[in-house]
């Protein structure tokens, strides 16, 4: 495992391997409660049954699992100034809201951000680290 303590997104933990584990994630996994607000989301929006079971299954696994930071003042000034950080790149904050969301909620913890979206945090690494990692879909 790497490092001590590292926020997970949403996508880590979609692929998470709850029985197997992960060599390529810190000791101490942190959870962000935007996180859980994604994953919660995700299950009426399942495309079939079979999926909306597999999405609650998870969501029943993280909840279980973690005590979730919260999104609190400190983390709402920081998503603003991480908003104008990706506005000042060109980019339009509004579509990366929940992701701007999470890594406001990893600068504020002081921990990195662990990702298999990297491009979704293009203009932060001043505030937050982050850690892009492999998609399983690219092994």
């Amino acid at each position: 495992m790497s490092g001590e303590r590292g926020v997970l997104d949403t996508n880590v933990l979609v692929h998470f391997d709850f029985h197997e584990g992960e060599d390529r994630l810190p000791e101490v996994i942190e959870v962000p409660a935007i996180v859980v607000a994604e994953l919660a989301y995700g299950v009426p929006m399942a495309a079939d049954p079979v999926e909306a079971s597999r999405r609650a299954n998870r969501l029943a696994q993280v909840t279980a699992w973690v005590d979730p930071l919260p999104f609190g003042q400190a983390e709402a000034m920081k998503y603003g100034e991480l908003a104008a950080l990706v506005k000042s790149t060109g980019r339009s904050p509004k579509p990366r809201r929940l992701d701007l969301m999470i890594a406001a909620t990893a600068a504020i913890a002081g921990l990195p951000l662990y990702t298999e979206n990297g491009d979704d945090f293009f203009g932060l690494k001043n505030v937050v680290e982050v850690v892009e990692l492999p998609s399983p879909e690219d092994d």
